[in-house]
């Protein structure tokens, strides 16, 4: 990971913890992705078995698509794991 990433990562953490009262939290996560369902069930896949729920929507065009999912999660580290998996996918952009 560069050193961009990790102070991104340092400073979210950072956020999360003087803004959450109480763990566990619902957190929303915010991608836009080239339009690809199989990039979409990589997002999904990554989030299985958590109760998360997923929705996506396509662009206009259609080259792209959101996907926007409502999960609990247990921590501040937790969430930042998830985003770090998923950064992974090629073409992703976290909101």
């Amino acid at each position: 990971m560069d050193q961009k990433a990790e102070e991104f990562y340092a400073r979210l953490k950072a956020e999360l913890e003087n803004t959450t009262e109480k763990w566990p939290v619902e957190y929303l996560y915010k991608f836009i992705i080239p339009a690809s369902d199989e990039k979409i069930a990589l997002i999904e896949k990554a989030f299985n078995n958590m109760g998360a729920v997923i929705t996506t929507n396509k662009s206009k065009n259609g080259n792209y698509s959101s996907v926007s999912i409502n999960v609990v999660m247990q921590s501040a580290d937790a969430i930042i794991e998830k985003y770090q998996q998923v950064s992974t996918i090629e073409g992703i952009i976290s909101l």
